[in-house]
């Protein structure tokens, strides 16, 4: 309840001060003793999201009291009642209003014993019964396999009155579990990857999604009779590894033919995307040269000619707007050119490190872009990096830093963020905590990020909680103690040195500590055995070095002293648990297989 008064006075702060005075009496009584004393009332006209958000809140209700709730579509003329959706809310209120809410906006209100659900649009309803259920009735979707349900035969909620629109219109967390569309839906993502079907409220959906110049104009097509649309490098015209020459009209329009065809065969799209190529080789022909020049970045050329294709598309197709990056030699604003009213930048984080929040000095040149291009772009998106890609399975020491970066991006007036996470797979390190944390705060920045993390300890790992705390302090600490530079391609040997063999030992033990806790609870010792597997890899990665050390300093090993005993292990719980790769590339298990190769050399 405290967590709902804080997300309360942040929702009036967002939204104004609320309509109506708080009264005792509005209190509302939905259940009593396993029987249902409110009826669920969805207007007549609802569409799909809105009769799925009244049949969610009566399962779940269900699920929380035993008791079955009736939806109808008319008021009833005695009893409480939840009337859901902006329809419905009109039989509670008819002066009741929304549009103060924007497209995601929630309404969660007691009057005169009734409860109100509704937002602007059917999608900010969905949202509000999710609040709901969450904030007030104490309902946790954890991951797409776990949640917590609280049982309550009798419940009573109220007063209740807070309006909230998030302050950002994209959200996605890109983790593998996290596309689960229930799940997404659940914890209020929208983005690209989430499975999020129209009855669930549905997604932001790009036409293309990253890097799609050559898809556009694809060089086994056009490079051979126009060799002169691709970049010209040391004074040659190539495809490999490079871009296309920006300043080139005819390949421009060419590009803007094959985009508004794609667009007409994917009417669903919102945003395509006009985007460089993942990778360098920008055109140095004298024309682009010459913009570079003026500019002071070769993002000028790149915001010229998209926000030409955007001007052109959009003028045919107005729903639509022109995505493209700010991405490595593209990241620096320009000095001259604007992104224009239908153009969305997207600046990409690469190259910073995330063991220190992107406002300290380490980070210092990307948080001189964000300031850079927050002056000059209307709708300003982030690409952000929360894994290791070369090893999802590594300890990754960045919790510290999720809630502080996503605050950093919305105070430079950022308005969605693509949090890029292990997506190919599950079972990445603390992969079910960060998703849940990157979803929560991507919705309400202002939440205390350390209280989120000790809720979701206790929600998903129950009597473990304290003991996997510990060990998640240990790795943090130590990273923080280093200096480490903790990139999103870390490589592969030697063992980064916030690793080093005490540490894990001494993480092993609060590991093995929570083993003990969770004992005769299968599903929560099988989550422990989970959180081990980043120490059995990274022991496994580096298995000689380790051993050596702990020879040197006199550290008991408390492992196994057989690497194939230790892998046995990892292969065991990863297989179990539908672990199906260790890093974005090559995938599957080759690095560990390989380490394995090594340790018993």
């Amino acid at each position: 309840m405290r967590r709902w008064i804080m997300w309360f006075a942040v929702g009036i702060l967002f939204a104004g001060a609320g309509r109506w005075s708080v009264r005792a009496d509005e209190e509302v009584l939905l259940a009593e003793n396993g029987q249902a004393k409110a009826t669920i009332v969805v207007g007549v006209e609802a569409g799909t999201t809105e009769r799925f958000a009244a049949d969610e809140l009566a399962a779940i209700l269900k699920q929380v009291t035993g008791a079955t709730f009736e939806i109808r579509t008319d008021r009833p003329r005695e009893g409480s009642c939840a009337f859901v959706g902006k329809q419905a809310a009109g039989l509670a209120d008819e002066g009741l209003k929304t549009n103060d809410l924007g497209a995601e906006g929630i309404l969660v209100a007691t009057k005169n014993g009734q409860l109100i659900l509704t937002g602007d649009t059917p999608r900010g309803t969905m949202y509000a019964v999710y609040s709901f259920l969450e904030e007030v009735v104490g309902c946790r979707w954890w991951s797409s396999k776990a949640s917590t349900i609280p049982q309550k035969p009798t419940l009573k909620v109220g007063p209740l009155q807070t309006r909230y629109a998030p302050p950002l219109e994209y959200r996605e967390v890109f983790w593998f579990d996290a596309f689960d569309g229930d799940w997404s839906a659940r914890n209020k993502c929208n983005g690209q990857a989430h499975k999020l079907d129209e009855k669930r409220g549905g997604r932001h959906q790009y036409h293309g999604f990253v890097h799609t110049f050559f898809p556009l104009i694809p060089p086994d097509k056009y490079f051979a009779e126009h060799p002169d649309w691709f970049s010209m490098i040391d004074g040659k015209r190539k495809y490999e590894q490079t871009q296309l020459c920006l300043t080139n009209a005819a390949m421009r329009e060419e590009l803007i033919k094959n985009l508004k065809a794609g667009l007409k065969a994917n009417p669903a799209a919102t945003i395509a995307s006009v985007s460089q190529n993942d990778c360098f080789g920008s055109c140095q022909c004298p024309a682009c040269a010459a913009v570079d020049q003026e500019e002071g970045s070769p993002s000028g050329v790149m915001l010229r000619f998209v926000n030409a294709v955007a001007e052109e598309v959009c003028r045919e197709i107005p729903q639509v707007s022109i995505d493209t990056l700010a991405y490595q030699y593209t990241r620096k604003p320009p000095k001259v050119t604007r992104p224009g009213a239908n153009t969305i930048v997207r600046l990409c984080s690469i190259e910073c490190s995330f063991s220190v929040p992107l406002e300290h000095e380490r980070n210092a040149s990307f948080r001189n872009d964000i300031q850079g291009w927050s002056k000059i772009c209307d709708r300003l998106y982030i690409w952000d990096y929360t894994t290791n890609f070369n090893h999802y399975l590594r300890p990754h020491p960045n919790l510290r830093v999720i809630g502080p970066n996503i605050r950093f991006f919305v105070k430079n007036g950022v308005k969605g963020i693509f949090e890029q996470g292990a997506y190919t797979s599950y079972g990445a390190d603390m992969a079910e905590l960060r998703a849940w944390m990157l979803a929560k705060l991507l919705w309400n920045p202002n939440q205390d990020d350390r209280k989120l993390m000790r809720e979701f300890l206790e929600g998903y790992y129950g009597p473990a909680a304290d003991s996997i705390e510990a060990y998640l302090t240990v790795i943090h600490d130590s990273v923080d103690k280093s200096g480490y530079y903790l990139g999103c391609l870390t490589g592969n040997d030697p063992a980064p040195s916030f690793l080093p063999v005490e540490v894990l030992v001494e993480g092993w033990k609060y590991l093995k500590a929570a083993e003990k806790a969770a004992e005769g609870q299968e599903l929560i010792a099988n989550r422990v055995r989970m959180a081990q597997l980043p120490v059995l890899y990274s022991l496994l990665r580096d298995w000689k070095a380790y051993r050596k050390r702990s020879e040197e300093i006199k550290v008991e090993w408390p492992f196994e002293t057989d690497p194939q005993a230790v892998y046995d292990r990892f292969m065991t719980v990863s297989k179990a648990n539908q672990v199906t790769s260790t890093s974005e590339w090559p995938g599957g298990f080759v690095w560990i297989d390989q380490a394995l190769e090594a340790a018993k050399k």
